[in-house]
């Protein structure tokens, strides 16, 4: 086995020496992403757009295995339509941008450019829902949105990012609720078994909650340096939008009833939670299930004659197993070692004259370095469960990572001694009050993560004001 802490690249900053220079070294060195001339956006390189196709793909199937269509909608908001429901237009009013010309004339209304679109879809679900006979209605949208923000970073927040949001109507409450926690758990299996990221399940606060929603569901993912990354949220909204657009359907008593609504969205910073959840000194590493090339074949000695045929023709052969390529370049195997590392590259396949004799090939994981001989006769068996020992292995490290980084407080001292001086999630109970989630932000600069589902009781009090507790709150910083 190769030593593995040995540094391959040493362009890239250590996460340990500047957490956040190591992430942006990342982003641009492995080519996911560059810097546009528009303020706050990115401009996402084939590389990367390679890895948001697969996890749109694979997130997409998920989708429409449950009944989802997929819709697009316009990009642009009349201001009237966006005011129609007070509560989500006051939650999003800081962050929007506005078009008020069109050429060089000024428009008779201002047009919101898109920050999601609740008020696109209740509009056009007011033109289409007349019946019961006409529900659930169950639409997903893949696209754009922007968001004016005061900081940008790139995949964590921008002010344009690409996203999808479903939004759904339904006959009842009870329907509207299962649709909620289904597509939460939807995004909750998505994370552990596609992108090998462990997440917490829970309920935002109503502090937390999205602008307009009766409850926000939400996973949270640990980061290596113990902030939690918000990696999807499902929302529902009870009646209260379809009452604002005046969205009724003859029941199936034969009166007008109101339906019941949800949205739920995950974007490109989940790109960002898969750098900060993987990524080690020497750049990315890439869950197996997304990553654009998973194998790449780096043929030794090219010189000698038949090892670029071989590695051409074994890279042909493998198609129909894993997403593969060979590096035929001039640069010497040292160089393309560490490109492919710092790219994430999954497992790298190693062939050489000796080994076409020997009828064999040496593969290297990505995740630990460790080397296996495998015969050629048994390659494409044996592929597939590299890779999945490459799966298991990022989780099973993301989630003693993020055990070992998770505490418990029962006092205010212990929960800012901890908030301090130990990064990762604190469990502390809390007595529901707002002024003690917005004291504790205050005093220890954390924020309410999630209520999460598993429930259990660490005190009997309120780690801030200590009345009696109502529930177990997971607390932490974020980005």
């Amino acid at each position: 086995m190769a030593n593995n802490n040995k540094k391959m690249v040493e362009s890239i900053t250590s996460m340990d020496e500047d957490f956040a220079k190591w992430y942006t070294d990342i982003v641009l060195k492995a080519e996911l992403a560059c810097y546009s001339d528009v303020r706050g956006c990115m401009i996402i390189r084939p590389y990367g757009t390679a890895l948001w196709e697969n996890i749109r793909n694979d997130l997409d199937s998920r989708f429409k295995a449950f009944g989802h269509e997929n819709i697009m909608l316009p990009m642009f908001i009349p201001e009237s339509l966006l005011q129609r429901e007070k509560d989500h237009v006051e939650g999003f009013a800081p962050e929007v941008a506005w078009v008020t010309h069109g050429g060089e004339e000024k428009l008779a209304e201002r047009l919101c450019v898109r920050p999601t679109s609740e008020t696109l879809f209740c509009d056009h679900y007011a033109e289409i829902i007349h019946s019961y006979r006409d529900l659930p209605k169950l639409y997903n949208q893949w696209c754009s949105v922007v968001r004016w923000e005061k900081t940008t970073r790139p995949f964590l927040r921008t002010t344009e990012f690409f996203w999808q949001e479903g939004h759904t109507m339904h006959e009842t409450a009870d329907e509207a609720m299962e649709e909620t926690e289904r597509m939460l758990n939807v995004y909750a299996d998505f994370c552990e078994q596609s992108l090998a990221i462990p997440v917490l399940k829970g309920r935002k606060t109503e502090k937390e909650k999205f602008a307009g929603a009766l409850a926000t569901y939400t996973i949270e993912a640990m980061m290596h340096d113990g902030k939690a990354l918000q990696s999807g949220t499902s929302h529902y909204f009870g009646d209260g939008f379809a009452r604002a657009f005046g969205i009724q359907f003859a029941g199936r008593d034969n009166t007008l009833q109101y339906p019941f609504q949800t949205s739920w969205g995950m974007s490109t910073r989940i790109i960002g939670a898969i750098i900060m959840t993987h990524g080690d000194d020497n750049g990315l590493v890439m869950p197996p299930a997304v990553a654009p090339v998973q194998l790449v074949i780096v043929p030794i000695a090219t010189h000698k004659p038949g090892v670029l045929e071989a590695a051409s023709a074994l890279c042909d052969n493998l198609k129909s197993v894993v997403r593969v390529c060979v590096d035929d370049s001039d640069n010497s195997p040292g160089w393309k070692f560490a490109e492919h590392e710092m790219k994430g590259v999954p497992l790298r396949l190693e062939i050489g004259p000796r080994d076409i004799q020997n009828n064999q090939c040496v593969i290297v994981r990505r995740d630990n370095r460790e080397k296996t001989i495998v015969s050629l006769n048994e390659i494409k068996e044996k592929l597939p469960l590299l890779l999945k020992d490459v799966h298991d292995g990022l989780y099973q490290k993301a989630l003693a990572r993020r055990n070992s980084m998770t505490y418990t407080a029962k006092t205010m001292s212990e929960l800012k001694e901890l908030a301090d001086n130990k990064p990762g999630f604190i469990k502390a109970m809390w007595c529901g009050d707002e002024a003690c989630e917005t004291e504790l932000k205050e005093k220890a600069g954390i924020t309410s993560r999630c209520i999460p589902f598993e429930q259990h009781e660490v005190s009997q009090n309120c780690v801030c004001c200590n009345k009696p507790a109502k529930e177990l709150v997971v607390w932490g910083k974020a980005y």
